[in-house]
């Protein structure tokens, strides 16, 4: 039989089989991307009421030891600086997980609800959009709660600054603004996986430590306007929080099996992503 080259027919329906095993397990691998890189701030964006964008009042945002921390040593006390920091990529269909925990003690004067809460914004405005002294941003909000060690405070509960959502076919949010989703009550300073999944507008799920604890749909702002992207942000709600991991799964891009970037994982299909 003659040869090709120095291959023979054989060897080469072989590689051939090999590229094609080789792409589809690059189809089903997960690509994650970490939002924080452990070293600095690089990607975010900062706005506390009171202060221009980036102005990050008293290091209120920092990272040490790989962590991004929030921090309130430089403050005297509470004077109304809710703060925020946002990604600088908007999302739309997406699985993003957070490992956070609580510590120290709560800046002086700073709100009631404020002890041991923080939370994870998405769907929101971006944060050179906010107003000079606007508390929170535009957006759907899975609440992080901690416990005071005695009282049950249930976690990954549902915020809506300016929007509304749909659970169970009843539309609540706005004046309402928490919805109570049931989650474990978390006491102390250990480490908590949060994990928020969002389908656009669709379907919105929240899992503490990998618990479903709720879920709902219908995004939409004040006006009913339909909400299905935005930015993710992360609270400075005068309680120092540690973040040591902020993982973002895309599940938005080419859909196109014939493209070399397909995904099997994706829910949302972006044609214009495709690559060939």
């Amino acid at each position: 039989m003659a040869q090709i080259g120095k291959f023979s027919p054989v060897i080469i329906v072989l590689l051939f089989l090999a590229i094609g095993c080789n792409n589809d397990h690059t189809a089903h691998q997960e690509e994650w991307i970490d939002l924080f890189n452990g070293e600095n701030l690089d990607g975010w964006d900062i706005k506390i009421a009171g202060f221009e964008l980036n102005d990050n009042y008293g290091e209120t945002f920092r990272v040490e030891d790989g962590l991004l921390k929030v921090r309130y040593d430089n403050y005297d006390s509470f004077d109304g600086q809710i703060g925020h920091i946002f990604y600088e990529e908007p999302f739309s269909y997406f699985r993003l997980i957070v490992e956070y925990r609580f510590v120290g003690e709560q800046l002086e004067g700073g709100p009631s609800w404020g002890f041991r809460n923080n939370g994870i914004m998405f769907h929101s405005q971006s944060a050179e959009s906010m107003e000079p002294d606007q508390w929170f941003p535009t957006s759907v909000e899975m609440q992080l709660l901690g416990g005071d060690g005695e009282e049950e405070r249930p976690n990954g509960n549902i915020f809506t600054p300016g929007t509304h959502v749909v659970i169970d076919g009843e539309r609540k949010g706005v004046h309402e603004n928490l919805i109570e989703a049931g989650g474990p009550t978390i006491h102390g300073d250990e480490w908590v996986t949060a994990e928020v999944v969002v389908y656009g507008d669709s379907l919105i799920q929240h899992r503490v430590n990998s618990e479903l604890v709720i879920e709902y749909g219908e995004t939409q702002l004040e006006d009913g306007t339909p909400l299905d992207s935005g930015y993710i942000a992360l609270q400075a709600e005068t309680h120092p929080t540690d973040f040591r991991s902020i993982r973002l799964l895309n599940l938005k891009g080419c859909m196109d099996e014939d493209a070399e970037n397909f995904k099997s994982y994706y829910v949302k299909s972006d044609p214009d992503a495709c690559i060939y």
